[in-house]
């Protein structure tokens, strides 16, 4: 990869729309930046730092695991680190992802529909769905589809 070919990451941002249905889009993180992490390290693409009091966790899904539906306690970050799981969002969009995908959930102020609000999640297969959460302390007044790209 050249100086030039600034990197894409991609990730899924779950989020509530106007009417207050969650919904899930694909998404590209694109705002990098080539430069040192800690002189005289050499430099890598970074991309841009949100600053805010955060919660990390690991979290550990039995096989076969599903939760009921419900909107993400805070805007989050989730990495699978082991295994797979789903997020399902209010317009029936299934979204199944493994190591190395990024999620983004940030369905809070959804509507009840249908017996369905905020979003349904689960394990896949038959080992543990091993998932690391950043939780933001705060929640943004801009909640936007892909604001991270």
């Amino acid at each position: 990869m050249s100086d030039d070919d600034r990197p894409t990451v991609p990730y899924w941002h779950l989020h509530t729309d106007e009417d207050g249905v969650s919904r899930q889009v694909r998404c590209h993180m694109t705002e990098f930046e080539k430069k040192s992490m800690q002189p005289p390290a050499a430099p890598q693409w970074q991309g841009k730092k949100h600053h805010d009091g955060m919660t990390v966790m690991v979290t550990v899904q039995p096989p076969h695991w599903e939760g009921t539906w419900h909107e993400n306690p805070a805007p989050q970050w989730i990495v699978p680190l082991s295994g797979r799981w789903f997020v399902e969002s209010m317009d029936g969009t299934r979204v199944e992802m493994g190591p190395g995908e990024i999620s983004f959930g940030e369905d809070q102020g959804t509507r009840e529909r249908d017996g369905r609000k905020g979003h349904k999640s689960g394990t896949i297969g038959d080992e543990p769905a091993v998932l690391m959460v950043i939780q933001f302390d705060t929640p943004r007044d801009e909640t936007t589809p892909c604001r991270f790209s």
